[in-house]
């Protein structure tokens, strides 16, 4: 039997939900499928989860530190079972609500089960066939696992796996120094794990300048964190005391044993078992799915929003995908990928904010810069909390005045950032944010004190 849409949305993550309430509103008869769990990987096994776990370790991390503020405390100890419970907790409800609120909207068929393409406008879930002349693919993405020594020779954790521990591992060794094996680090460390991270470049988060770099790794290793880059050939092989990880640095040991290895090395897009080839739809070698600037892909009726179309990655960027197509379908507008100023934040503690071109980026492409520097120490909220581990650094373009990216690397730093952002989306000249008046004591009031500082780059 053959059901009949106006639309078919495949996947229920960040901006499937959104898109399917606006095109029933719309008018339309929407079918929405998911094979798992609904609200994709930011509400299961992303920020939701992993932000909560950051929070936890953010506590026993302060706990620890009550003597600095005259606080006396007693032994601080770690209930990892009630630690992943509050997570666990966080994740259902969110799932169970956006789940709900599906479920109970008028003109839009909930469909469980795994859809793949038998055409262009044909999608079958199980026996059933589902035809329409729009589909929406909203089908996420999971943790990459390149084929490296000893790899299926071990157990090993993902960042999804990871959710189910319920103790604090002796020793995790995290393979790969990049955003989520950063975080994961960090609140491990602080769950009180030794832990060691293994980066096959020569530095952490390589596409960061190389100062905001170095200054997480010293904040990371200050903790106890221990970090190795240049890690030119990682393999695996079991050991009596858990897992040996080839590490094969210029210094240092050869390897490194571990209780339990995170990988965390990339991610890759859920296009394999979609049966694309069916419907003609045109992937990359990664197999992300390729789109247009308005996230149209190469088959007429075929968008791709979120982490499958290689467009942005993060739960916002997600979001902003739904927004774009459903003011160019809906709305008829001619709003455009390209027209996105991407920020995104790095969650260890303290966390760095990030908008726009790199220090490193824009000193390669020829324009006449100016540039401003701060450290946190010369920010009176982040003295006052005793944190101030950090800078600030602004990046603007001479001739134009306009701020070309930024990055905030310290206490509230995620939040910090949004001025910035706000002021780029805007195109508005540094001076007009300059002058603005902002509330003391915050991190945000030194924004006009490092504009104010802007010089030529020698």
């Amino acid at each position: 039997m053959t059901q009949s849409f106006d639309a078919i949305v495949v996947g229920a993550g960040q901006a499937g939900p959104s898109l399917a309430a606006r095109l029933v509103a719309a008018g339309m008869k929407v079918a929405i499928i998911e094979r798992k769990l609904f609200g994709g990987t930011c509400v299961n096994t992303g920020c939701m989860p992993t932000k909560t776990l950051v929070a936890s370790a953010y506590a026993a991390h302060l706990a620890r530190r009550g003597a600095d503020y005259g606080i006396a405390t007693g032994p601080v100890t770690i209930d990892m079972k009630t630690v992943k419970s509050r997570a666990d907790k966080v994740s259902t409800n969110a799932r169970t609500n956006i789940e709900t609120w599906l479920r109970g909207m008028d003109g839009l068929t909930v469909i469980e089960g795994h859809a793949r393409f038998e055409g262009p406008d044909t999608l079958r879930v199980g026996e059933d066939l589902l035809q329409a002349p729009r589909i929406f693919l909203n089908v996420g993405g999971r943790a990459s696992v390149p084929d490296m020594p000893g790899v299926g020779a071990v157990e090993y954790l993902t960042n999804t796996s990871i959710l189910q521990l319920d103790a604090v591992p002796r020793h995790l060794v995290v393979v790969g120094g990049s955003y989520i094996g950063l975080e994961f680090a960090q609140m491990y460390r602080r769950f009180g794990a030794e832990v060691t991270i293994v980066e096959k470049g020569p530095r952490l988060i390589a596409r960061e300048d190389e100062d905001v770099s170095e200054a997480i790794r010293d904040i990371l290793t200050a903790e106890g964190i221990a970090i190795r880059t240049d890690a030119t050939c990682i393999g695996f092989k079991p050991h009596a005391e858990g897992i040996a990880v080839d590490v094969d640095c210029t210094s240092g040991d050869p390897f490194v044993v571990g209780s339990h290895v995170l990988l965390a090395v990339g991610r890759r897009s859920n296009t394999d078992d979609l049966g694309l080839d069916k419907a003609g739809v045109a992937t990359d070698a990664r197999g992300t799915i390729v789109v247009n600037d308005a996230l149209e892909t190469n088959v007429p009726g075929i968008w791709a929003l979120g982490d499958c179309n290689g467009r942005g990655a993060f739960t916002h960027t997600a979001y902003n995908d739904y927004e774009i197509v459903a003011a160019n379908l809906l709305d008829g507008a001619a709003r455009r990928v390209s027209e996105r100023i991407l920020g995104y934040a790095l969650y260890i503690d303290p966390p760095l904010g990030r908008v726009g071109t790199t220090e490193t980026e824009a000193r390669k492409s020829g324009r006449r810069l100016l540039i401003s520097k701060r450290p946190m120490t010369r920010v009176g909220r982040a003295i006052e909390k005793d944190e101030t581990k950090g800078f600030m650094k602004v990046v603007a373009d001479a001739e134009t005045r306009e701020i070309l990216g930024a990055a905030i690397l310290g206490t509230g730093g995620d939040e910090a950032i949004h001025g910035i952002l706000d002021a780029m989306h805007a195109k508005t000249a540094y001076p007009i944010l300059q002058w603005a008046v902002p509330i003391h004591p915050t991190v945000s009031e030194l924004i006009p004190t490092v504009l104010g500082d802007l010089k030529p780059v020698t």
